[in-house]
């Protein structure tokens, strides 16, 4: 009798337990949710009235870098841009909200930058790739034909010390994406270098974003996959 109290009382604290586990994964998951909503909102708000359905569409998203892009629609007129960036984002949160900021846009192309916050939030590169594969996925499912363009993480001067891990992700990027057709890879680590030394009057004053000169840096970097057919 007493032994089989004792494995009642036990499967009520696994019940507990797990309940508990799925309470906090779930505040967890709203957490990440609440904080780019109004961001992601006022982003789609902002398309829903210029976007042209009827053009092809090429979408740049990702971090801060690409939500800082002041001059991207600009600096390709010829194309039908949207920039969904959202500052702070890892690439676990563009995949939560991939089909607000990729899909509905049904884009040509997508360029994404993801794996900056990530590796400086302690992440593995190997776990930023893995992200960013479903990432991939879920855009393949969604439109096969969709070209996709990895942009590589860039230096910064107030990430410096931890560079090793942005060359590991970067290397693996570049990997991954010789392995598919579909797949592109933009180096914007090297041209921001000057051979082994970071550029440094490329930045804004918290050394993490770049001014108009490092986004000139990447519009070289990247006009020609933009214009290809």
């Amino acid at each position: 009798m007493l032994k089989k109290l004792s494995f009642i009382k036990s499967l009520k604290q696994i019940e507990i337990l797990t309940a508990s586990l799925f309470l906090i994964s779930l505040a967890s998951f709203a957490q990440t949710q609440n904080i780019f909503t109004n961001e992601v909102k006022d982003i789609t708000k902002k398309y829903d009235s210029i976007w042209d359905s009827s053009k092809e569409t090429i979408v740049f998203t990702g971090s801060s870098s690409v939500r800082l892009w002041k001059k991207l629609e600009e600096e390709f007129p010829d194309h039908q841009i949207v920039n969904s960036g959202f500052g702070g984002s890892q690439a676990s949160d563009l995949l939560l909200f991939i089909d607000e900021l990729i899909l509905s846009y049904n884009p040509k192309k997508v360029f994404i930058y993801e794996g900056d916050n990530d590796l400086w939030s302690k992440k593995r590169p190997a776990n930023v790739l893995d992200t960013t594969a479903e990432i991939i996925r879920r855009i393949k499912a969604d439109n096969p034909s969709t070209q996709i363009i990895l942009i590589a993480a860039k230096p910064s001067i107030s990430r410096w010390k931890i560079r090793g891990k942005y060359k590991r992700l970067n290397r693996k990027m570049e990997r991954f994406t010789k392995k598919d057709a579909q797949l592109n890879y933009v180096d914007v680590w090297n041209p921001m270098l000057n051979k082994r030394k970071l550029i440094t009057d490329i930045f804004i004053e918290d050394g993490l974003h770049m001014n108009q000169k490092g986004y000139d840096i990447w519009y070289e970097a990247m006009k020609d996959l933009v214009n290809q057919p």
